[in-house]
């Protein structure tokens, strides 16, 4: 069992999302960063989809009071066992009355803790375990994790350490151009490829709030029509917004683009303060993209699995 002792910001149960869904009206919710979580449960031979604890910024702390193997992969927010530094994307062993602490982030924003085997005492709603905060389900009461949950897992003996390398997060992130470009201004895309992007305070697991621009401000509307995470909508103040995990799945706002889901997960560290650069590409660059992530995993997939043979 993994107790929270502290909570920290915002800590939640996630996994990939809810996939299929949003003609119902369901957001997608689940990990910002699906390769964090993907590389995690590789590490641990577990399925790609089981659950991780999403903690936000750090400033948390858990018990172990069970033996388990663990990684935690995404950002370094200066996670410790023990009071000995543990870093990302790492296979760590815990004993029973082990702690995990999380300080502060060193760098980035958001970090994945799974355990081997996964969470036992967390069960599927809607395909999935992630905790949809806005709509008040899954995860943990659709809640927030708090001080005194307790999340169950099986036993497992110690493994010997073992890592992977994790790629790592830029703050240049890809877009395809979307449909109403030109219903803003004809230089719109060169206003969005040229300028540096500011993230606004006011940015969550909905969407990321961009300012630096101020030709964007406009007074048009267009038909509610669906959206889904990577979505840049563009609303009368002229400040861009790039839909997360947890937003709406229609919308009214001019669509000037969509982030490629290879570089989806720079967005889960971007904190208020930081600044991006956006940058247009093409269908077939961003397929490239994707599959060299994919290709990233295979291989250590198959890295691992060599290793294990060679230890049989």
């Amino acid at each position: 069992m993994l107790e929270v002792i502290k909570p920290g910001p915002l800590s939640t149960i996630q996994d990939i999302g809810r996939q299929g869904l949003r003609h119902l009206g369901v957001s997608q919710a689940g990990v910002i960063d699906p390769v964090a979580l993907k590389l995690a449960n590789t590490l641990l031979s577990n399925d790609d989809d089981s659950a991780a604890i999403e903690v936000t910024i750090g400033l948390c702390e858990f018990h172990f009071h069970a033996p388990t193997n663990f990684v935690i992969a995404g950002a370094d927010l200066n996670a410790a066992l023990n009071d000995e530094a543990i870093y990302p994307c790492w296979r760590y062993s815990a004993k029973a009355g082990d702690k995990l602490t999380f300080k502060q982030n060193r760098d980035g924003l958001r970090a994945y803790l799974v355990v081997e085997g996964g969470f036992t005492n967390i069960d599927k709603l809607l395909g999935s375990y992630s905790t949809d905060l806005m709509a008040g389900f899954g995860g943990v009461s659709g809640r927030a994790l708090k001080q005194g949950d307790k999340l169950s897992y099986t036993p497992s003996t110690a493994k010997s350490a073992v890592g992977g390398l994790q790629p790592g997060y830029e703050k240049l992130i890809h877009f395809i151009p979307g449909p109403h470009l030109e219903l803003i201004s004809k230089q719109t895309l060169s206003v969005l490829n040229d300028t540096i992007w500011k993230v606004n305070p006011s940015s969550n697991r909905m969407g990321i709030r961009l300012s630096g621009h101020s030709s964007l401000i406009h007074t048009h509307n267009i038909a509610t029509q669906a959206v889904h995470p990577g979505v840049i909508q563009l609303p009368p103040s002229g400040e861009p917004i790039i839909l997360l995990n947890d937003c709406q799945t229609t919308g009214g706002y001019p669509i000037i683009g969509t982030i490629i889901q290879a570089d989806m997960r720079h967005l889960s560290q971007l904190g208020a303060g930081d600044c991006i650069h956006l940058k247009s590409t093409s269908l077939i660059d961003a397929a490239k993209e994707s599959h060299r992530v994919q290709a990233h995993l295979n291989q250590l997939r198959l890295a691992l699995k060599n290793k294990e043979q060679q230890n049989d």
